[in-house]
């Protein structure tokens, strides 16, 4: 049998659990809360009372090393940022640092994996979590020569149940609104299992919990890795919603299990292709395309797609197709928001939690930056937009069906943010990419384009996506800069 006791109580040492948002304490409270989490999370060994009576300080020493991993200002003590971060929703499991693998644990010594789905959750369609767990085991196939299989019968190495309270591991889950989900680190027996509470609720979308976001992250423990200390990434202790489609798997992440099993290889391109592609022609003529961010610079108009941007230097002017490497090589690919900020000549430009700064054309030295020096809660992991509006004078951030107004005089968000998006700007509830010109705002949001009026706070126009650049001209592809 799999799961013999003795395998089962040496593996639970290495289990990892992804909990949702737990209930916030009394504020009075706040030092016995504290205590017990950096018991669980930190290995804290004495009590308060313990450390206060003798004169020593491992509190104040684990609240450091808490702070230090989850990229905090380091005090020492409860401070509000630190009960607001240990009030947020998170993985049950202990902390360690950058794409860490677990202690020993080499991950498999085989590269081709197989899994099977021993039962369903009533709240999705059998179809829907087939589904997902197929894409959150794509997500670390795409990056490294593992692969998965799926099998209906016997035993595989990843097994993966749906189940509540006690269920035999000795890792019960504890109902609805605690512990999402955890999974066992390579190894035999209950080795790479993962478990999923249905206690909770299980969804392909946002509402309730996503089992594709929370799977992919489970699948990372069952390759052997642990938690990372980079908000952005997948494996950071907290569960934060991501829209599946848009779902790129980031760069700490591919680091670490790239650290385990190595890179994919690319399959050879095919030696004639069937129909032969001038690379020099933009495909931003297609009538469906999407940008991942959209700025000035400098009088001209960028829009950023996965490596690549167009540049478009004036309304009479060819259009440009570069590298986004060419420009810039401390950038990262698939750029997520970008604004000017025309006062200081630069443009800042997002990624995950860091930002870079691009002034002029260079990118300056202390780039990247971390994206709560803005004042962002530790809760917001990636931003969607960003534009600076010069009616307002303000720069807002849009994340989900929200937006943040920051101050770029004070250099410091506005007070009663976040608001929702549609309250200020009537027409939109999401936005993906904006910029500002003319006095207009555009934002854009899946394949359409608005034209939006901050003095009449509505939508003018409805726009393509590509109505900016003039899909007739020849783009000169991978152009060196000027």
């Amino acid at each position: 049998m799999k799961k013999l006791l003795l395998v089962l109580l040496l593996s639970v040492a290495y289990t990892s659990a992804f909990p949702a948002e737990p209930p916030r304490g009394n504020e009075e409270n706040d030092a016995k809360f504290a205590e017990d989490y950096l018991k669980r999370y930190y290995n804290l060994q004495t009590s308060v009372r313990q450390s206060r009576k003798k004169g020593e300080n491992p509190f104040t020493l684990k609240i450091k090393e808490m702070q230090q991993f989850l990229g905090l200002k380091v005090t020492g003590k409860l401070d509000s940022e630190t009960m607001e971060v240990m009030h947020q929703p998170r993985c049950g499991f202990v902390d360690a640092g950058e794409f860490n693998i677990f202690p020993g644990n080499k991950g498999w010594n085989k590269k081709e994996l197989t899994y099977r789905i021993l039962n369903y959750t009533p709240d999705m369609l059998q179809s829907e979590v087939d589904y997902a767990i197929q894409r959150a085991f794509k997500v670390w196939s795409d990056v490294t020569p593992l692969t998965f299989t799926r099998i209906y019968s016997g035993v595989s190495d990843i097994e993966i149940s749906f189940a509540a309270q006690v269920h035999n591991d000795y890792y019960p889950f504890d109902g609805p609104h605690g512990t999402l989900a955890h999974a066992f680190a390579p190894s035999n027996g209950i080795g790479g299992d993962a478990h999923f509470d249905e206690d909770e609720t299980w969804t392909s979308g946002s509402n309730g919990y996503n089992l594709f976001i929370v799977a992919a992250h489970e699948f990372g423990h069952s390759l052997g890795l642990f938690h990372s200390s980079d908000p952005s990434a997948l494996m950071y202790p907290t569960y934060h919603f991501t829209e599946p489609s848009e779902f790129r798997l980031p760069e700490d992440d591919v680091n670490g299990i790239q650290s385990l099993y190595g890179a994919r290889t690319a399959p050879e391109e095919p030696t004639v292709p069937e129909k032969p592609s001038d690379p020099s022609t933009p495909s931003t003529c297609l009538p469906n395309i999407t940008f991942d961010a959209v700025t000035t610079l400098r009088g001209e108009i960028l829009f950023f797609k996965e490596k690549t941007f167009w540049r478009q230097i004036s309304q009479n002017s060819e259009v440009e197709h570069h590298l986004i490497s060419t420009f810039w090589p401390t950038l990262p690919n698939h750029i997520q928001a970008a604004y000017e900020f025309q006062d200081r000549d630069q443009v800042l430009v997002f990624k995950g939690a860091k930002y870079w700064v691009i002034s002029g054309y260079e990118v300056t030295k202390d780039s990247p930056k971390s994206i709560y020096d803005l004042g962002f809660p530790r809760t917001v992991r990636k931003v969607d937009a960003a534009v600076y509006d010069d009616n307002s004078r303000k720069t807002y951030f849009f994340v989900n069906d929200n937006y943040w107004s920051y101050d770029e005089q004070k250099q410091s968000m506005d007070s009663g943010f976040p608001k929702k998006i549609v309250d200020e700007f009537p027409g939109l509830t999401k936005i993906r990419a904006a910029f500002q010109k003319d006095g207009f705002l555009y934002f854009f949001d899946g394949h359409r384009q608005y034209e939006f009026s901050s003095a009449k706070r509505r939508v003018t126009r409805l726009l393509k996506n590509n109505s900016w650049i003039k899909c007739g001209n020849k783009a000169s592809n991978l152009k060196k800069r000027n």
